[in-house]
């Protein structure tokens, strides 16, 4: 392992992620307003945001397998391009099918993640892996609480704005990842971690082993089901209800819910998971935030006025804010204690976070 190359190219791994994510969290609120222009069908809409999941599930393999003979950073700095062009192909859409093309190829594309913790894992060992793979889960945290809340403010601005601003992020991307991210793989091949997909028989096994991370995985599947349902159809239902008929218009409103989505969750994540995480146990953090999005959830569709809408969304943001990052530590903790931090993150982790991809893909079957 080389630990000094990989203190220096973890905050460049750690930008490029996010920075990838945020461009991710722009553009989906607003493919069901989207899909509606173009008189999509509901299950369309909501298809367009279950294809990008699939499309990962599917090829996170082959980059894997790719990365493996070819290294890490040529992976990376393709799938990072290739996230550019789907958002450039968003923004000229001209049809339904045009739409989906360009989820199918952000889905392909976006797959990177695996190589991105095959990178860490080349560079590092011990506690730096540990905190390595840790920087991968504040990267995509941050870049979904951030993404929405940018598309919010990005949209106002005309139609094709959040779409045109992901495509240049992630073109500015793929210049700091060629020009300041290194590649991982060792010159002897021996040494190299090979790819394992998180959803093999053997990965879940592992992860299912341990006494009580089935429940857990399946408590974090159902969490991040319910999240997904919202962020495939209430952009639609807010713009039925708050839009207006101005050019435009119906972008902005349904923009500034999710700003305020955007700035709960930093609060959230940023703040207030901290603070309770100190003088509550794991499991009281998980069931207030079960509590909280029942409770939000079943508001929602009775809150006809706007305040009582913006406190419904709170808890349900609150909710999910707080119990994912819970259920997370709580499934790391499951394996066997002997293995170590390290290995419990890499057994628990991929199957917790493909769990959550197939709740994206099933929330809008």
């Amino acid at each position: 392992m080389r630990p000094a190359a990989g203190s220096r190219s973890l905050p460049v791994l750690f930008l490029t992620v996010f920075i990838d994510l945020v461009g991710f969290g722009i553009v989906i609120p607003l493919l069901p307003v989207y899909a509606e222009r173009f008189h999509a069908t509901p299950f369309q809409a909501g298809a367009l945001i279950a294809v990008y999941s699939l499309m990962q599930l599917v090829f996170a393999p082959v980059w894997g397998r790719l990365s493996d003979q070819l290294g890490r950073r040529p992976v990376l700095l393709v799938s990072l391009a290739g996230s550019a062009v789907s958002y450039l192909l968003l923004a000229g859409a001209w049809s339904v099918g045009t739409l989906f093309a360009a989820r199918i190829l952000a889905g392909i594309a976006g797959a990177n993640i695996p190589v991105a913790q095959a990178y860490i894992a080349d560079l590092t060992e011990g506690a730096e892996r540990t905190r390595g793979m840790g920087l991968i889960g504040a990267a995509f945290g941050l870049g979904m609480v951030l993404g929405p809340a940018l598309a919010g403010a990005l949209a106002s601005f005309g139609p094709r704005v959040p779409e045109l601003f992901a495509a240049g992020l992630c073109f500015v991307n793929v210049g700091l990842a060629a020009r300041r991210l290194p590649e991982s793989r060792p010159a002897d091949r021996s040494r190299t971690t090979s790819f394992r997909h998180p959803l093999s028989p053997g990965a879940v096994r592992e992860a299912l082993a341990p006494p009580g991370a089935a429940r857990l995985l399946g408590v974090f599947f159902l969490v991040t089901l319910s999240f997904a349902v919202l962020y495939g159809t209430f952009s639609l239902a807010a713009e039925q209800r708050y839009g207006c008929a101005e050019v435009g218009c119906a972008d902005r409103q349904v923009a500034v819910f999710w700003v305020y989505m955007g700035l709960v969750g930093v609060v959230v994540q940023g703040w207030l998971v901290g603070r309770l995480a100190r003088r509550l146990p794991e499991r009281s953090l998980v069931l207030a935030g079960i509590g909280a999005l029942a409770v939000g959830f079943f508001w929602v569709p009775f809150a006809t006025q706007l305040p009582s809408l913006l406190a419904a969304l709170a808890l349900v943001v609150t909710g999910q804010g707080l119990a994912s990052p819970s259920l997370s530590s709580l499934i790391s903790r499951t394996a066997d204690a002997e293995v170590g931090p390290a290995v419990r993150r890499r057994r628990c982790a991929g199957p917790a976070r493909c769990s959550g991809g197939l709740a994206f893909v099933l929330a809008f079957r």
